[in-house]
Parts: structure tokens; sequence; C-alpha cells
């Protein structure tokens, strides 16, 4: 993918899946603002393809201050919406505080980052939003009804900014990651009982025969940035092994 000369928002872009988006999307050519409450690592501190915004998504301002270090370095041309957060609770131990604050961070910050990049993309002839939401946001997990709910909003928010801002140019797609590799999933799956037969039923699970790597999610990422995506809109796309696609034996 030639994504030269295009800045890139990635929002969680210095670990896990965002580590992955924002490796590919520089391997493409583009420039990465990488916004986050984290501080990046040396590798990506020294390159000079790479911008950094302390940005805590919970604060309603964040999105007009990312948009306002995207326009320094500029205007934006690929929104990233990847960062997001996960709890495990059963809704009757769940309080009003925490939906809420799984509801800003997961969806209410994507959409209004989205708003605050508009005019710049629109002052360019267009740009390419694309939203991490999830395999829960099309089935669930024990104890994540928050966030199954918050992830079946991005899916649709995607589709509907896509209705909307496409006589802007503008594409909206998203993403839905299924097992991605990470120090905590690798951690979960090593704390099991026998980690060794945990690892073959998690393989099992995917007819691809293995688990995904940040690196696929960014690989999609890139496609539906570049032009060669330029008539995909609307769409969220289940990036997963095809762990959804097989249906389950008792043996």
């Amino acid at each position: 993918m030639n994504l030269q000369n295009k800045l890139a928002i990635v929002t969680g872009g210095g670990r896990g899946i965002g580590r992955g988006i924002t490796t590919t999307l520089l391997a493409a050519g583009a420039k990465v603002l990488i916004a986050q409450r984290q501080p990046l690592d040396e590798e990506l501190s020294e390159n000079p393809a790479v911008s950094y915004l302390h940005a805590d998504l919970t604060d309603k301002e964040a999105p007009y201050q990312i948009a306002t270090k995207a326009a320094e370095l500029g205007g934006c041309d690929i929104l990233v919406n990847n960062a997001g957060f996960m709890f495990e609770q059963h809704i009757e131990d769940m309080t009003e505080e925490n939906w809420d604050k799984m509801m800003v961070v997961n969806m209410r910050a994507p959409v209004f980052l989205a708003k605050a990049v508009l005019e710049q993309m629109r002052s360019k002839g267009g740009g390419s939003i694309v939203n991490i939401g999830s395999i829960e946001g099309i089935g669930a997990n024990p104890y994540h009804a928050a966030y199954c709910g918050s992830k079946a909003g991005v899916h649709g928010f995607t589709r509907a900014l896509a209705v909307d801002l496409g006589q802007d140019g503008i594409r909206c797609n998203a993403i839905a990651p299924g097992w991605i590799n990470s120090d905590l999933s690798n951690d979960y799956i090593n704390a099991q009982n026998d980690p060794e037969q945990a690892w073959k039923d998690l393989y099992a699970m995917h007819p691809i025969g293995r688990t995904g790597e940040p690196e696929d999610i960014g690989a999609m990422v890139s496609f539906l940035a570049s032009e060669q995506a330029g008539f995909v809109t609307g769409q969220v796309f289940v990036v997963d092994g095809g762990r959804t696609a097989k249906l389950p034996l008792p043996f």
C-alpha cells in the first residue's frame, strides 16, 4: 500500500494492536500521530515519522487537542480509532459509573474525534476513518455486557458515519479483530492449569491454525486507508482467522 505524504492519527498506537497498526502504516509510508496516555518507547520516540500527544480520551477536550496537533502536522488524512478498554463484570455487579466510562472511551471518543478532524479531511478532498471494533460486537464472552455493547455501537456508528460523510469523500469502515496476541492475552493462557493444552485448544478454534498478530490488523487498516479501498465504506471486516465462521463441536 502506498500512503506516502499521508498523516494518520492512531489512538493507542504505541502498544498492542495499536503498535501493529502504527508499524504497518509507517511501512506504507505514512506519518503517524500517536495519541495515548502512555509515553512512547524508545524505538517509536526516535522515529522521525512518528509524533506523540499525551491524551486522556475520557476528557471531552481530548479529541479537539488531538485534532489541533494533527493540523500543526499538516492535517489528518487517516483516523484510526483504536484505543479502548475492557472489564469483566456481571450486570448485577455493574455500576452506572463503570458502564459510562466504557461508553465514553470506546464510543464517545471515536465519534467526536471524527467530528474534530472533519474539516481537515474535507479540506484535503476526503479521508479514511477506521474504527477498531471486535468480534464481541457480534458475539459475546461471559461478563462482557458493557464491552459487547460498546463494540456493537462502534459497528453501528461506523455505518452511520459512512452514510453521512460519503458526500465529503470520507470513507468509514470498522475492523472486528478476534484473538490477537499480546502480553495480556498470552499471560491469560499461560495462567491456565494446563497452558500447553490451553494453547492447543485455542489454536483448534481457528481454521487458520493460529491466533492473530497486531500486524494482521495493521494490514487491514493499511488497505482500508489506501486508494485501493476507494469503493469500500460502511463495512465491518472480521479479522479473526475464521474463528467466528467455525461452528463448535463437542469433540
